[in-house]
């Protein structure tokens, strides 16, 4: 999830310079009163985006951000002598159309992630590079019974997952049976193969940040029919993989440039440092207040993860399912490490810079250097399990623990980055966690609907609402333009 800049030539720096000078939002002011047809709570991608389809269809918008920045859980990181790396959502892939015509649109240019050489292995303590373009692609190469017995369970998740409607997961026929298995017991009765359980294990926290005894079946299944759009079903590889996958694609100068460059257009439309703390509502008019600022509206999208969205003081109180929906659904748990070095110094080895570990507080990991190599990022997660043990840790002890994975994995060189970067998601005050808010057991059946459903004049954006790419960026964009659209049709 980063694009780094390099250090001389930057990559596009001038252009994201240019897109943070022109960023002209509001910040609220004493006893301020604004108004617009369209309140939203939430400046992240979402939210963005559900403002720019309001307003190019003619109506008013008010977007209310907590942060001092746009972008919500994409998030530009400045390097210290010069350029950019991200600190949170990165990557794009195939069938995420929402997120790639978006950037077009804005003028933010793509390239991909870098792939060549051979991937690491990293199991029992032996470090394995091997190859991703042969019989096995991206497979990291564990002992024969374990890949057989993982490519049976991928291709059962994926025939399951084809069964379960993207729009509405729990009406699937076996929703209710697969809503009260974890994904865990699932896989001690499918991926009994100790090789294999580990490279599900490890495919798990990469992609939810959280522990496969947290999820509902359902839910997983949903997220890998979700890896797809309208006319390509998702599959579990296209969850996981680089080349052809989610992975496979960054932005020049950063994903942090696309909600940058929306809020840009948006102007005084946006206000920033505004934490909604009430929304009321009655008599087809809908009052937010935020820090100072009382804001005034037909409609509102409220454009938060449900854990978030629940922080909210509603009146009237909010129907029970959609209450009880947002008090279960709790965010993952997710940091990135990011070193820089003067060169990418694996690359000469062979190596690709991508990692896959039964050990460390870093079990994946990315290169994250710019397309001409002028410098190297090794960027890690730190995920589920590993980085709640380092709940309250200073930063000096995350970065021990980091750099001790990075030596482990690349050698010596990696010990003195010139820079290093921590991103504690799970810290951020207006985040508690990434990259998505997920459902246990018992959650989608009883109550997904709520996950969409408008309650009076307020309408429900983010990604963890979208059919299609949810808890990803393409996701957010998508939930965005379907709550304009409903909003529209409402005024």
């Amino acid at each position: 999830m980063s694009v780094p800049l390099p250090r001389r030539r930057l990559l596009g720096a001038a252009a994201a310079t240019a897109a943070a000078a022109a960023l002209t939002t509001a910040t609220p002011a004493a006893a301020a009163t604004r108004s617009a047809d369209v309140i939203i709570v939430g400046g992240g991608l979402a939210g963005l985006t559900a403002a720019r389809a309001v307003v190019a269809a003619g109506r008013s918008a008010l977007v209310l951000e907590a942060r001092d920045r746009v972008g919500g859980r994409v998030l530009n990181l400045p390097l210290p002598d010069g350029g950019w790396t991200e600190g949170g959502g990165e990557f794009i892939g195939p069938t995420q159309d929402r997120i790639r015509a978006l950037a077009a649109e804005l003028g933010v240019a793509t390239f991909p992630t870098y792939n060549a050489g051979k991937n690491l292995l990293y199991k029992d303590g032996k470090r394995t590079p091997y190859a991703t373009d042969g019989l096995l692609g991206a497979v990291p190469p564990v002992d024969l019974a374990g890949l057989a017995n993982a490519a049976t369970v991928q291709a059962t998740l994926d025939n399951l997952a084809k069964q379960v409607p993207v729009n509405a997961p729990w009406t699937a026929a076996k929703a209710q049976e697969w809503d009260r298995t974890t994904f865990d017991s699932w896989l001690c009765l499918n991926a009994p193969v100790p090789s294999a359980r580990f490279l599900f294990d490890v495919a798990t926290t990469s992609i939810f940040s959280a522990e496969p005894r947290e999820l509902s079946l359902l839910y997983v299944l949903f997220y890998i029919a979700s890896a797809g759009n309208e006319s390509t079903p998702g599959t579990f590889e296209r969850l996981t993989d680089t080349g052809s996958g989610a992975q496979a694609t960054r932005f020049t100068g950063g994903s942090g440039l696309i909600p940058q460059r929306l809020a840009a257009a948006l102007g005084e439309r946006v206000v920033l440092n505004a934490p909604v703390d009430r929304i009321s509502y009655g008599g087809g008019t809908a009052t937010v207040t935020a820090a100072g600022l009382t804001a005034t509206g037909r409609r509102v999208i409220v454009a938060l993860p449900p854990a978030l969205a629940a922080r909210v003081d509603y009146d009237p109180l909010l129907p029970a399912a959609r209450d009880q929906l947002t008090q279960r659904m709790p965010m993952g748990a997710v940091a990135k490490a990011i070193a820089v070095y003067p060169t990418p110094f694996w690359r000469s080895s062979g190596l690709n810079g991508q990692v896959v570990s039964d050990t460390g507080a870093v079990r994946s990991t990315f290169d994250n250097s710019p397309p001409d190599g002028s410098c190297g990022a090794l960027m890690g997660f730190l995920e589920a399990d590993e980085v709640r043990r380092l709940d309250g840790a200073a930063e000096s002890e995350v970065r021990a623990a980091v750099l001790a994975d990075y030596v482990r994995y690349f050698g010596a060189q990696a010990a003195q980055p010139t820079a290093f970067l921590l991103q504690r998601w799970d810290n951020e005050r207006f985040s508690r966690g990434g990259p998505v808010g997920y459902a246990p057991p018992g959650v989608l059946t009883q109550y997904g609907p709520a996950l969409r459903t408008p309650v009076g004049p307020l309408h429900w954006a983010g990604t963890e609402t979208s059919d299609y790419w949810n808890g990803y960026m393409d996701g957010a964009v998508r939930s965005g333009e379907r709550a304009a659209r409903e909003v529209l049709a409402a005024l």
